[in-house]
């Protein structure tokens, strides 16, 4: 399924329930939904708990920008065995993080208006217009920008990320991430084990180790292994990168593994060097490679 989202904050709740209801939406009443997201997913990956209603799975795609966008994704029913669904997708991919909110919902031609009171974020609107099959989302486009006009939603209120990456400490997510490859690193030469973690973005994180070969020439570094992994997953946008050394507190990227980076990521794309909970110093990959090599596509 797919459809064109708009997210924002919310700085008066009750003034954009009266508006939606003025132009005719339809209130469905209020949802408390819980929805636990799982590492290791192509995209994100989540298990909506909800009353009313019954749990569900939901796998989606979406970029991280501002501007109203298209989300692809998939509802899976779950039933009465959410809880042994979670436990075994918590063991198998471990759990990022938990998003408990408080969702009203109004439906206004086709679109789904949430005002949401998320916990530990604070109060956010919501447009999801879902779209046919065939759809060339244009409809779907231009129901969001009008109900953007009506709402009054500033561009100073967009938001890009998901409740899920507002929540997480993006840098420290990342680091975790790396620190965790880095322990499955295969080092036995250098014995210097490093692992480094990429966001996409579609919101997927994207983890490597360095692999060593008795051949010094054909290892691996993790920064290498990582850009492996996500295209892979079919992204191609890098647009966080976290780096870790058991010897270093900052442990940039070689100059191979920057050059390798910037055909994936951008000139701004954060570069986050240290440990979880430790020293951390965040550059940018121009910092890193201000004159990075760019071979012009041929005709």
């Amino acid at each position: 399924m797919r459809n064109v989202e708009l997210k924002a904050r919310d700085p008066d709740p009750a003034r954009t329930l009266e508006r939606a209801l003025a132009l005719g939406a339809e209130d469905r009443g209020e949802l408390v939904q819980r929805d636990t997201y799982f590492a290791g997913a192509r995209g994100r990956l989540k298990l909506r708990d909800q009353d009313p209603g019954e749990a569900e799975l939901i796998a989606y795609h979406r970029p991280d920008h501002n501007e109203a966008r298209t989300s692809e994704y998939r509802r899976v029913p779950v039933g009465a065995d959410a809880g042994a669904l979670r436990e075994a997708l918590d063991r198998a991919h471990g759990t990022l993080v938990v998003v408990d909110k408080r969702r009203r919902l109004l439906v206004w031609e086709g679109v789904r208006i949430h005002l949401d009171e998320v916990e530990g974020l604070g109060c956010f609107l919501e447009l999801e217009a879902v779209a046919a099959e065939d759809s060339d989302l244009s409809l779907e486009r231009q129901k969001v920008e009008r109900l953007r006009g009506e709402l009054e939603i500033e561009d100073t209120n967009l938001v890009a990320a998901s409740y899920s990456d507002l929540l997480l400490d993006g840098p420290e997510r990342l680091l975790e991430a790396a620190e965790a490859a880095m322990r499955n690193a295969h080092a036995p030469y250098s014995d210097f084990p490093v692992g480094a973690a990429l966001r996409a973005s579609g919101g997927g994180v994207y983890a490597g180790a360095n692999v060593e070969n008795a051949a010094y020439p054909q290892g691996q570094c993790a920064e290498a292994s990582a850009i492996g992994a996500l295209v892979a997953a079919g992204e191609r946008q890098i647009t966080e990168v976290a780096v870790v050394s058991a010897k270093e507190d900052f442990c940039p990227p070689c100059g191979g593994c920057r050059q390798r980076l910037s055909e994936f990521a951008g000139p701004g794309t954060p570069v986050h060097l240290g440990r979880p909970g430790g020293p951390r110093r965040t550059l940018t990959m121009a910092d890193l490679l201000p004159h990075a090599f760019d071979l012009e596509p041929l005709e």
